[in-house]
C-alpha cells in the first residue's frame, strides 16, 4: 500500500534496532525482588526469548511482546514483519504461536487507513502462524510502535532455551544477516529496491518452517536473533550453557551489499551498542574486517534461529532446511568454555 506518510521518517529508529542494549536491560533489572514458582520453566534470569510456565504434564505455556517502530513504509509489510517478528521467540522456545495480542501505537497525522493496514498485516501474519488475534490496546503518540503480546504452548519435554548447548555441537542459522545496515541504508534511499524486496520478503518471513524442521532432531538449545546480533545472542547462548561458541565467520550467510554500507559508515546505533556489550566475551583468532565485524554485531529485525545440535544430525538437518528456505547453514560448533565465550575463526 502506498501512503502519503513515510512511517519510517516517524520514527528516530527502526525496527529492532531501537532495543535498549543488553547490557543497559541487565543494570535496569538487577536486584528486582520477583517472586519464585517451581511452575516456571525459564523466566528471565538466563536472558531467554520467551517465558514458559508448566500448565500440566503435557502443556507448557509460552508468553512474549515484541513491538517497534516502522521498518518499512509499506503499513501493511510492517504490520505483518512486527507479528512475525514477536511470534519468532515462541518459535525459538520449540513452541507454537495461539493468542495474540495488539500493541499499537498510533502517531498523530496518521490516516485511519494506514492504522488499518498496519493491523491487517498483524492479522494476516497470526493466521498464517495458526494464531488468533484476540484484542490488544491501541494509544496516540510521537511515534508509530506495533507488535504483539503472544501466548503459545509446547510439551514441557520439548521446551528449548538458549543455555542448552553442549560441546560437540554444530550451529545451524536460517536467515543471513545484514537487515540492519541495509535498512538503515534505506533510509537515506540508497538501496535499490530489489535488494530491498528481497530484505522485506525475509522479514516478513515466519520461522515456522525452520521450527517445525528442527523439532524433528535432538536440538540442545535454540534462540532467534533479533536486535542483539548474532554475537549478542550466541553470547547469552555460550554464557547461559557454560561453553565457547566457535563463529566460522566465512560460513555466516549475509547480504553481500550490508558490506559495501557497513564500510561507508551506515551502521545502526544498535550494532555499537550490541558490540559494546559482548566485545570482552569475544576473541578474534585472525583478522575479520572492520565492515564484517559489524554485520555480525548488527541488530536483525525478525532474523532467523541459531541452534545448536549434535554433530552426527546437523548434515540430516541442513538438507531439510534447504530444501523449505533460503540460506541456512551450519555456522560454526561448541566447545568446552574457553578464555572467551565466542571465537571468530
Amino acid at each position: 500500500m502506498e501512503t502519503e506518510v513515510k512511517l519510517t521518517k516517524l520514527a528516530s529508529c527502526a525496527g529492532c534496532g531501537a532495543k535498549l542494549g543488553a547490557g543497559t536491560l541487565a543494570r535496569m533489572l538487577e536486584g528486582f525482588q520477583t517472586r519464585e514458582d517451581p511452575r516456571l520453566i525459564v523466566g528471565y534470569d538466563k536472558s531467554d526469548d520467551a517465558s514458559v510456565y508448566l500448565l500440566d504434564e503435557n502443556t507448557a505455556l509460552i508468553q512474549t511482546t515484541d513491538f517497534f517502530p516502522p521498518i518499512v513504509d509499506d503499513p501493511f509489510l510492517y504490520g505483518r514483519i512486527a507479528a512475525v517478528n514477536a511470534m519468532s521467540d515462541v518459535y525459538a522456545m520449540g513452541g507454537e504461536p495461539k493468542l495474540a495480542l495488539n500493541i499499537l501505537c498510533a502517531a498523530e497525522g496518521m490516516p485511519e487507513e494506514a492504522i488499518r493496514e498496519i493491523l491487517r498485516g498483524g492479522y494476516d501474519a497470526a493466521y498464517e502462524a495458526g494464531a488468533i488475534i484476540t484484542g490488544g490496546h491501541t494509544i496516540r503518540g510521537a511515534e508509530p510502535i506495533y507488535g504483539l503480546a503472544v501466548s503459545g504452548f509446547v510439551h514441557p519435554k520439548n521446551v528449548l532455551t538458549n543455555s542448552g548447548a553442549k560441546p560437540g555441537d554444530l550451529l545451524i542459522l536460517t536467515k543471513p544477516l545484514g537487515i540492519g545496515i541495509l535498512t538503515t541504508a534505506a533510509k537515506a534511499d540508497m538501496v535499490e529496491k530489489p535488494i530491498l524486496n528481497r530484505i522485506y520478503a525475509q522479514m516478513a518471513a515466519l520461522n515456522k518452517t525452520a521450527r517445525d524442521i528442527m523439532v524433528n532432531y535432538p536440538v540442545h538449545s535454540c534462540t532467534d536473533v533479533t536486535g542483539f546480533s548474532l554475537l549478542g545472542h550466541g553470547f547469552e547462548m555460550a554464557q547461559g550453557s557454560g561453553c565457547t561458541l566457535h563463529i566460522a565467520v566465512d560460513s555466516v550467510p549475509i547480504h553481500r551489499e550490508a558490506l559495501t554500507f557497513a564500510s561507508m559508515g551506515l551502521v545502526p546505533a544498535g550494532a555499537y551498542r550490541n558490540r559494546q556489550y559482548v566485545r570482552g566475551g569475544v576473541k578474534l583468532r585472525r583478522d575479520i574486517p572492520l565492515a564484517l565485524q559489524d554485520i555480525l554485531y548488527d541488530p536483525q529485525t525478525s532474523g532467523g534461529l541459531l541452534f545448536a545440535l549434535p554433530e552426527k544430525d546437523a548434515q540430516g538437518c541442513l538438507r531439510e532446511l534447504q530444501d523449505k528456505i533460503l540460506h541456512p547453514a551450519i555456522v560454526g560448533y561448541v566447545t568446552e568454555k574457553e578464555d572467551s565465550f565466542i571465537c571468530l575463526e
